[in-house]
């Protein structure tokens, strides 16, 4: 893989995965485009570091609960709430359909349900509620390595499932590739080197890597596959649960 494939394949990821308009100075293809799952956890940098920034920042001239909010609206307009559209569909497909064809043809529909309204905020409420409840000084690493860690799990987790919709009923049309597992060991290595440097508690992978592998089975059994809302809805989860796991462990041992 040469320096230039990998070089346009990061920024088919950023392009993909935020509203950072690369592609005004960057031109990619659909060979680039299918290579973005393996860079997707370092984009969760890009987010996590946001996340982190806007956090920080309010934090010091405001009370932490908008702070918080601020935090999280900072990153949904960096993504253009790409993954909370995920979620919502998710819960509505997985809410409301009865067998595959049900589920994916709700989940294709621009509409939002009862479902997808009360996923959305059940996870903004618990997302919003974490960020407050932390008292290490070493939030940072947590927020980072939530957004980090989450996506990469994820997608080691789609990279073993078959897409459950053909290439044309895709939403954004791309299909990943099979990435090699010793692509994602590179990529892994790197995020975890990182991380460790943030300090970022890596116990708190152990909830992430359940829901992980309870969505997996979750999805080969409803769907035989994922799509991309079914990525959407994971990323988030696994991170929640990352976020579950760190309080715990700061509030009990840090």
């Amino acid at each position: 893989m040469s320096y230039t494939h990998i070089i346009k394949s990061l920024s088919a990821a950023v392009m993909l995965f935020t509203r950072i308009p690369l592609w005004r100075c960057v031109r990619v293809d659909k060979e680039h485009y299918a290579d973005a799952l393996l860079y997707w956890p370092l984009i969760g940098f890009l987010t996590g570091v946001t996340t982190w920034i806007v956090f920080w920042t309010m934090s010091e001239i405001l009370p932490l609960l908008p702070a918080c909010v601020l935090a999280v609206l900072a990153r949904l307009l960096l993504t253009g709430a790409l993954h909370e559209d995920g979620l919502a569909d998710f819960f509505d497909g997985f809410g409301g359909g009865r067998d595959k064809n049900s589920i994916l043809r709700i989940m294709k529909d621009s509409h939002i349900g009862t479902y997808g309204i009360l996923g959305l905020i059940a996870y903004f409420l618990l997302y919003v509620s974490i960020l407050h409840s932390f008292y290490t000084s070493h939030l940072a690493g947590i927020i980072i390595g939530a957004d980090v860690c989450s996506k990469l799990c994820t997608a080691v987790m789609i990279n073993s499932l078959p897409y459950a919709r053909s290439e044309e009923e895709s939403k954004v049309k791309v299909l990943y590739r099979q990435i090699h597992l010793y692509e994602f060991a590179i990529v892994a290595v790197f995020c975890f080197a990182v991380l460790w440097l943030l300090q970022t508690p890596f116990l708190a992978l152990i909830p992430s890597l359940l829901i992980i592998i309870g969505m997996r089975q979750y999805l080969r059994y409803k769907i035989g596959g994922y799509t991309g809302d079914c990525c959407g809805a994971t990323v988030l989860m696994a991170e929640l649960f990352f976020y579950l796991g760190a309080l715990f462990l700061d509030t009990n041992f840090l």
